[in-house]
């Protein structure tokens, strides 16, 4: 058992969206999230999008690139559809929705307007589990914390649209969910922990925006970056989401990977957990020093990561 203070798994708020409606979506048959958002492979890495936007994921990778993976190693499977015009995607939604629960994103959270100050498009992405489509009104779970929450269907089909977000096909959602096989979770995670932990390399083949960076390489562009000044969008980028989900994902792929026995690699994702999470007080406080030297210490663990796995 983990006792210490340093090692004890985080439990509590965060930005799981996908995570949080995969495990609505899956009811009484969920695994844990940290499960999820391991398999997705989510917490194998580090990007600097065009040598400028950092996120604590992998080189190349978006959420929706991990979703196979995970479905298939916990036994489900689903259907995917996207795209057609906002006419044809809302007919896809009302006859999804008849059937059952529907899991839908990416959508862009701006335009989600029971959200407290969400008026228009912030380029940040979100995925929500839609219950019902009415005449007039969506009704749907927001994992963002607001349960049985409604949206006109034409601002929810604006926001589903995803025109403004780095990634995405529009009118992407999941339906027809069905659990093949009954899985554990430790036999989920041996099943798929060996294409989840692949992301971890810099695969030349992956398409990035030019100037994107990877693992050490974009830690030690972004102490740079840090270091030579920088918009406030991108303070509160890190502020708000970026340092806050790459932190628990990594402490998440750490509980997860003591479970089948992976020891050496979960040591070192624990500590690029703690070096993550170490940086939302200087971030807010603008201690931009401290910020470079967390991010410079956290460079060399991704080669330490790669050696751990094998």
């Amino acid at each position: 058992m983990i006792t210490t203070a340093v090692g004890l798994p985080y439990i509590g708020s965060g930005p799981y969206c996908y995570a949080n409606s995969f495990a609505m979506i899956m009811g009484e048959h969920a695994p844990s999230t940290a499960v999820i958002e391991t398999l997705s492979g989510g917490p194998f890495g580090m990007q600097l999008i065009g040598g400028r936007l950092p996120f604590f994921d992998p080189y190349g990778w978006d959420p929706a690139l991990g979703f196979d993976n995970l479905l298939d190693a916990l036994g489900w499977t689903a259907t995917e559809t996207s795209g057609g015009d906002e006419d044809e995607a809302e007919a896809r939604l009302r006859a999804a929705a008849a059937d059952g629960p529907v899991w839908v994103g990416p959508v862009e959270m701006g335009y989600l307007a029971h959200q407290p100050e969400m008026r228009g498009p912030i380029e940040a992405d979100h995925f929500v589990v839609v219950l019902e489509v009415g005449p007039d009104l969506v009704t749907m779970h927001d994992p963002h914390g607001f349960p049985y929450a409604t949206l006109p269907v034409r601002d929810f089909l604006t926001a589903w649209r995803a025109d403004t977000l780095p990634y995405g096909k529009p009118y992407t959602l999941r339906s027809g969910f069905r659990r093949e096989t009954e899985v554990t979770e430790i036999e989920a995670l041996r099943r798929g922990i060996g294409a989840a932990t692949a992301w971890l390399d810099l695969d030349p083949a992956r398409e990035v925006p030019p100037g994107t960076l990877g693992n050490g390489d974009a830690a030690l562009a972004l102490a740079d970056l840090w270091e030579a000044g920088l918009d406030d969008g991108l303070r509160g980028h890190l502020a708000y989401f970026a340092v806050r989900v790459g932190a628990r994902r990594l402490d998440d792929a750490a509980t997860c990977l003591a479970r089948i026995g992976l020891d050496e690699a979960s040591a070192v994702l624990r500590d690029q957990s703690r070096l993550v999470g170490s940086l939302q007080y200087p971030v807010v406080t603008r201690d931009d020093p401290a910020v470079a030297r967390g991010l410079r210490a956290l460079a060399p663990t991704y080669d330490k990561l790669r050696a751990a796995l094998g």
